[in-house]
């Protein structure tokens, strides 16, 4: 999650990707401004680790599946924005920028008290911006419940909790709360 900038404002796009790939830690950029990403939870890294194992495998093979460390790009007229979401999956295969990609067609972050206001506002504002993409996914850390934002469903959201399962319609699969959430012991 971004904490204030603490590097100088109006960066260009191509310094920040130069300066990111000559730090260790990891920075979003949003609106010519770096922010540093503190540390995930344990937690938070089982939920975002269950999303991308039960993925990396199933998807079609045309299709790529990232997490943690591919930057995402949106670029809207001048403005352009890179994030790191949890989990990215892209399938177009003019995608394949080496630092990013840009045309993803399901996006999942998991949350925290400290992330959950980006994530619900921020992010989801600019993710619902890109073309292709067909869902997003907000996962709590804390408790078993998956949020799933789908444009056929002019991304209202659809709440998933213990007991329930749910269709990811962006790569053809089936989830179940208990799959995600297995290894936390809720």
């Amino acid at each position: 999650m971004p904490t204030p900038a603490l590097h100088p404002t109006n960066v260009s796009p191509e310094d920040y990707l130069h300066f990111e790939m000559n730090t260790p830690m990891r920075h979003e950029f949003v609106d010519g401004a770096i922010y540093a990403m503190s540390g995930a939870s344990d937690r938070h890294g089982l939920v975002a680790g269950a999303f991308f194992a039960r993925l990396f495998d199933r998807v079609a093979l045309g299709c790529q599946v990232f997490a943690f460390n591919m930057k995402l790009r949106i670029s809207d007229g001048p403005a352009v924005v890179y994030y790191y979401p949890d989990v990215l999956v892209s399938c177009a295969a003019d995608d394949r920028d080496r630092y990013f990609r840009e045309k993803p067609v399901l996006l999942v972050e998991v949350i925290s008290p400290s992330t959950e206001r980006i994530d619900r506002t921020e992010k989801l504002a600019a993710y619902k911006r890109i073309s292709g993409l067909i869902e997003y996914v907000i996962a709590e850390q804390d408790m078993p419940k998956v949020e799933v934002f789908r444009r056929a469903n002019a991304w209202q959201g659809e709440v998933y909790l213990p007991g329930a399962s749910f269709h990811l319609d962006s790569i053809g699969l089936e989830f179940s709360i208990e799959d995600i959430y297995r290894r936390l012991g809720f």
